[in-house]
């Protein structure tokens, strides 16, 4: 289902996602509107999604394209990524401090149980059950980001740092 309202001349586009199939879809429409930043919140850096070749390439020319970019990702849990390994963990490897991989710290797990993909300050995929495919994709949707951002800030700032270029995990 689809929703489009019109503001001025930007027109706010909402989307409910239910599979996994959607949520990949529109993590890489949300990406794909990124022209500074994306800040991701993640389980396990879902490897069916965010090892998504066409995510993966959406990122990739974000952050070579603008030398200011920044893509922020916040780990829940990597043990699974590290297990089996994440080609977005390769990408920030290979292009150094424009990605930034953290873990989760313990005083913040099992309180935070949402997923999100953030691109600048409108667009967003927003899954309140970081475990399932259900969600909401917002565009032009600056007050909710900015909610979204706020949550994520502290626990960013507190979480361990993991992987920043070429830091191993």
């Amino acid at each position: 289902m689809s929703v489009c309202v019109s503001e001025g001349l930007l027109e706010t586009e909402r989307r409910l996602v239910t599979s996994h199939e959607e949520v990949r879809e529109a993590t890489i429409a949300v990406a794909s509107r990124a022209e500074r930043s994306i800040t991701i919140l993640t389980p396990d850096l879902e490897p069916s999604i965010y090892s998504d070749e066409a995510f993966l390439e959406v990122v990739k020319r974000l952050v070579l394209a603008r030398s200011y970019s920044r893509v922020r990702v916040l780990v829940w849990d990597p043990s699974r990524a590290v297990r089996i390994g994440n080609p977005l963990v390769g990408l920030a490897s290979r292009l150094n401090a424009t990605i930034d991989i953290r873990n989760l710290q313990e005083k913040y797990r099992g309180h935070i149980k949402d997923a999100f993909i953030i691109a600048d300050d409108s667009a967003i995929l927003y899954r309140s059950d970081g475990r399932g495919y259900d969600g909401i994709m917002g565009s032009h949707e600056p007050e909710i980001v900015e909610q979204h951002l706020e949550a994520f800030r502290q626990p960013w700032e507190d979480s361990v740092f993991r992987h920043q270029g070429r830091n191993a995990w």
